[in-house]
C-alpha cells in the first residue's frame, strides 16, 4: 500500500497551513463562568490518559449532569464508579499524571476540552457531593487545569451525531454478546446468553 507518511512539523505545516491569528487566544488556563456552566450540564465525557510509554486510552464516563464537580477554577473532580476492573485510566494516572478531557452536552454540537494533571485520592471531604443513587465512590479522580477551551461544532455536524434520522439500524449491527462471542471463541455460552446477562447488568446499574 502507497502511503505518504508526514513526519515533520514543516511537513505538515506546509500541507495544513498554521492556526488562525486568534486561535491560540481561546486556550483559558482556568475554569471561567461559560466552562463551569457546561461541565455541569454535562452527563458524559471522555477522559484521555498515557502510560509512560506513550500507550493511550480514552474511556467513556458517564453520570447525571452535575456530578462532575468544580471545586474551584482549576480543579475538576469526577467520581470513579465501579467498572471492569482492568483500571486502565487509573493506572496510566498513577504512572503519568498528564490528563485529557472532553465534555459533551446531549444536543449541542459543541464540545469543552480539558487537559491538566490528575491525581487520585480515596476520600476527601468532596466525596459526600460524588454520591448517586446513595452509593458513595471509592475513589475519585481531581484534574488541575492547565487548558481549557471550546472545540468548534464542525464535526459534530459532519456526523450529524444528534439526528436519529442518520443513525443506523441497531438491528442490522451485532449485539455486544456477539462480538464477544466472536472475539472470545472459548466462552462457554452462546451469544445470546451473554446478551441476556449483559442486560441484567445494565438494568442493575451498579454506582
Amino acid at each position: 500500500m502507497g502511503m505518504t507518511e508526514i513526519k515533520t512539523l514543516e511537513e505538515l505545516r506546509e500541507l495544513s497551513g498554521e492556526a488562525m491569528g486568534r486561535a491560540h487566544l481561546k486556550i483559558l488556563d482556568h475554569i471561567d463562568p461559560h466552562a463551569r456552566t457546561l461541565i455541569e450540564h454535562s452527563p458524559f465525557v471522555l477522559l484521555a490518559t498515557s502510560s509512560t510509554d506513550g500507550t493511550c486510552d480514552v474511556s467513556p464516563r458517564g453520570d447525571p449532569a452535575g456530578s462532575v464537580l468544580v471545586l474551584d477554577d482549576r480543579t475538576l473532580v469526577l467520581a470513579d464508579r465501579p467498572g471492569n476492573k482492568l483500571h486502565d485510566s487509573l493506572t496510566n494516572i498513577i504512572a503519568n499524571p498528564h490528563a485529557g478531557l472532553l465534555f459533551v452536552i446531549p444536543g449541542m454540537n459543541e464540545t469543552l476540552r480539558v487537559n491538566g494533571r490528575a491525581k487520585l485520592v480515596s476520600d476527601a471531604p468532596f466525596f459526600d457531593s460524588l454520591v448517586v443513587q446513595g452509593k458513595r465512590p471509592h475513589l475519585a479522580i481531581v484534574v488541575q487545569v492547565e487548558q481549557l477551551y471550546m472545540h468548534c461544532a464542525k464535526a459534530f455536524l459532519r456526523s450529524s451525531l444528534w439526528k436519529p434520522e442518520t443513525w443506523p439500524d441497531r438491528s442490522q449491527l451485532p449485539s455486544l454478546g456477539r462480538i464477544l462471542k466472536d472475539q472470545i471463541a472459548e466462552l462457554p455460552v452462546s451469544a445470546d446468553e451473554l446478551d441476556a446477562t449483559l442486560e441484567v447488568g445494565n438494568q442493575t446499574l451498579q454506582y
